[in-house]
């Protein structure tokens, strides 16, 4: 009985996980031609649209063929083609470091201020391992809707 209920647990953990990826938000990598050594499978963008004033996740699934041991992540956000904000994460402070071999998640939060003006917004995200030898580099559009935020009254 309890090996059926763990592999019940697992195919429906599995399920959730393969919805929540379909509906992902489309990824274009930075160069087509290059050989990263992370495989970016895609961003999931929560809620979406984002609203202001309130907390925003962005996940990225992503597999590599090397274990990792640290980096950092820079991020650069545009608004209508302008280059508008520019941030630099530690890797290990977005994941759990080392990174094993295979698959893993980067998750970031954070809140917009109730006055980030709503709209389409561009995002190039490039990872970097603890030599400066960029492992990714990814883009994709994300939205801020126009309705009201708490923080807006």
């Amino acid at each position: 009985m309890e090996m059926i209920s763990s592999k019940f647990f697992f195919f429906f953990s599995t399920l959730c996980l393969l919805y929540a990826f379909t509906n992902a938000t489309d990824i274009k990598y930075c160069d087509k031609k290059a050989d990263y050594d992370v495989e970016v499978k895609g961003v999931e963008i929560s809620p979406d649209p984002i609203v202001r004033g309130q907390p925003a996740t962005f996940s990225t699934a992503a597999t590599t063929d090397k274990a990792l041991s640290g980096g950092k992540l820079v991020i650069d956000v545009s608004y209508f083609g302008w280059h508008i904000h520019s941030e630099t994460h530690d890797l290990c402070g977005e994941t759990t470091c080392p990174i094993s071999v295979g698959d893993f998640v980067i998750a970031h939060s954070q809140v917009l201020p109730g006055f980030t003006p709503p709209g389409s917004y561009s995002l190039k995200m490039k990872m970097y391992d603890g030599n400066k030898h960029e492992l990714t580099c990814i883009a994709f559009d994300f939205d801020i809707g126009f309705g009201s935020s708490v923080a807006d009254i």
